[in-house]
Order: C-alpha cells, then structure tokens, then sequence
C-alpha cells in the first residue's frame, strides 16, 4: 500500500526564487510539448512519444537562446514532457478533456523531482540541483527547512516527488511504501448520512455538527466579505477609462484575501480530517455511505453555497482512503435509494415526504428524528450488500 504525505517547506529568499525557476522551466516544457504534439498532428503524423520528444528537447537546450533551460536538474524538464503525453493519451481514453497550454498566471506552479537522488532529514529536503558554472554553483538550492520535524521518514524509497505551490506557500508531496493492514474490524458496522444542518449523522448515534455555522468560521467569512467590497471599491476608484488599474494598496489587500481564503480552507479541510478519522478509528466491521448527486444539489440557487461549504466529495474521498488503510470495506449506496422516505420498522415508502419534514412520522407508529432514520437505512443497506457478496 502506497501512502502520500504533504509538508510546506520554508524557503528562504533565494530559494523560494530558484523553486519558481523550477516551476517555470517545467511549464515551457510542458507547454513545448504540447506544441509539439499540435504541429505534428496538423502535418498528418502519427503522436510523438515522450521518448523521442525528450531527445528533440535536448537537443533543443543546445540552442544558445535556451541555455537557461540547463540552469535546472533535467529530470524536471523530462517529467514535464511525459505528463504532457500522458495526458494526450488519458485524451485518448475519454478520461479528460483535450489538453491545454499552462498559464503563468493562472496555473499551479509544481515541478518534478527525481525520486532517487531527493534526500530527506527530520527537519529539510535536498533537491536535486544542476549547474554549468561555478557562478552559477552559488544558487543551488540545496537543502530547504520543512515546517514539520520528522513527518516524512528517512531511508526508505520516495514516489514520485512533487514541489508545488498554492498561491501562498510551497508544498513537497511523496508517495511511501508501507505493510498492508490484514486486521479485520469486528465491531457493528455504521451507516453514515450527510446533510447540511449537520454534516454526518451515523447510525451508532453519533453527531457531528456542521462546521460553517460556529461563530469562528462566520467572523472569518464576514471578515472575507468586506474586504472582497474594500477591493472592489479601491479596483473602481482608481479606474482609467475602460481599464483597472491595481495599486500597491490593492495588491496588499488581494494577499490579505488569499491568506483569509487559506484560512477558511484549513478550518474546514481539518474538520473533514478529524471527523472522519474518528468514525474510522472506532473499527466498525463496514461503513455505508450514500452516492449523493452534488452536481444537482448545486443547482439549486438556496443550498448551492451550503452544499459547496460542507466538501460531501471530500467527505467521502477521505472516508474511502482512510477505511482502506484499515482493512474496512466501504458500500456506497445506490443514488436512487430511499434512505430516508423508507420506514426503519415497517419498510413501507412515504412518499410525500418533504424536505421541511425534519421528524419521520409512519402509520405504524414510528416517529423518528429523519437524518438517523437514513443513517439507519443506510445500515442496513450496507449488510444486506456485503451478506450478498458473501454468499455469492
């Protein structure tokens, strides 16, 4: 089993400047390549391969006008030609859309490492360096500080390691090896319902509340809020014509509105974390989650931003992977199932049943609160599944 761990770095001043070199480097020969891959198509050949395209390329950086290309490790430059050609052939397969040309401006700046030559202490990163000079020698990068001491182990094989950086701050991510866990979980299995007035309902009984309605994550949206207007009114007031112009004070208040924007992230990134580490960590023998349409729920113009605030996908992606780590088998209910229309006593279907309705009322007598009813459904759904799938 592969697992991956994110750490920000601590560049200083010359650093955090050769890491954008890097970056930009890896954008021109992404960017190359798929040039490369147009002009050929358009003369009616067959696709290049990243092998022979990667021999053009260094024969490319030959060239006296591309001899800043040598200033970075080759391996961030042939990286960037494969993922462009990976993602021609993931075109191919249907898997995505038809490849465009990285910005500047607006892409994420990330680059390659090669995954031998990386080196690791409890506290900084080695990245992999090249230079043609001794001049150039003095802007290696050499060993950057990491923010968490001791998270990524030592002495072990790294996979694919990546730099990237977030508009804020930059980031290393690898991949590491560990044992499979062959325990298996005994205890009760757990049916999971997510909504909006709390954000998961589990059928054991457990609450977890909806995050974006305590007062911490509302001071920093209302905080947000005025300066988005602050911007606005300073972009208006200093307008030529038919052009904005950005001001130094614009810019200073744009980076207060990223870092406010990090902020809200975080909060709500490491709630999703600690909440599903917890249902994960209390071992029930499976977890049954529902497969929600959260594309349609966004349709609807009063719950789109309520939907979108509460991270369902993300919810469900860190569900998945955590219970594989620990040996849980996870069933994601059909779309179409009635979790909470059908009855956890009789199974009858009420199909009146509204969405202001919060209390299951049925004919036979249950009355019910409706988000653990559909967490008990869901309960249940999950071990008529796995009892299937042993029988057969």
């Amino acid at each position: 089993m592969i697992k991956s761990i994110k750490v920000r770095l601590n560049p200083n001043n010359k650093q955090s400047t050769k890491l954008f070199q890097y970056a930009g480097c890896a954008r021109f020969a992404y960017n190359w390549a798929i040039s490369r891959e147009q002009d050929n198509y358009k003369q009616g050949n067959k696709f290049l391969s990243d092998s022979e395209l990667r021999k053009e390329f260094t024969q490319l950086k030959k060239q006296s006008e591309y001899q800043w290309l040598n200033e970075v490790s080759n391996n961030v430059t042939k990286q960037a030609i494969k993922d462009a050609c990976n993602t021609y052939k993931r075109f191919f397969k249907g898997q995505c859309k038809y490849p465009e040309f990285k910005s500047k401006k607006h892409s994420t700046p990330s680059f390659y490492q090669d995954n031998i030559k990386i080196q690791f202490t409890d506290t900084h990163v080695k990245v992999e360096s090249f230079s043609m000079s001794k001049k150039q020698n003095k802007q290696k990068l050499n060993w950057i500080k990491l923010c968490e001491k001791g998270r990524i182990p030592t002495g072990c094989k790294y996979m694919n390691p990546r730099f990237t950086y977030d508009g804020l701050y930059w980031y290393v991510s690898i991949g590491i090896e560990v044992n499979d866990n062959t325990t298996l979980p005994s205890n009760e299995g757990i049916g999971i319902d997510l909504g909006i007035k709390h954000l998961a309902i589990c059928s054991d009984g457990n609450t977890y509340k909806n995050i974006n309605k305590t007062q911490t994550v509302k001071k920093l949206e209302k905080k947000k809020r005025r300066l988005q207007r602050s911007i606005s009114r300073k972009y208006e007031k200093n307008k030529k014509g038919a052009n904005y112009c950005k001001t130094s004070n614009i810019i200073k208040r744009e980076k207060e509105l990223l870092k406010l924007n990090h902020r809200l992230t975080n909060v709500r990134q490491n709630y999703l974390h600690q909440t599903t580490s917890e249902i994960v960590k209390r071992e029930p023998s499976f977890i049954c989650i529902e497969d929600l349409n959260v594309s349609g729920m966004m349709k609807n113009k009063h719950l789109s931003k309520a939907v979108q605030q509460q991270g369902f996908y993300e919810f469900r992606r860190q569900i998945e992977y955590k219970a594989m780590w620990n040996n849980i088998p996870v069933v994601i209910a059909d779309r179409f199932f009635p979790s909470s229309k059908l009855c956890s006593c009789c199974g009858s279907i009420k199909k009146d049943l509204k969405l202001s309705d919060r209390i299951y009322k049925c004919e036979c007598g249950n009355v019910i609160d409706r988000d653990y009813q559909a967490a008990l459904n869901l309960k249940q759904y999950g071990e008529n599944v796995l009892k299937q799938q042993s029988v057969a």
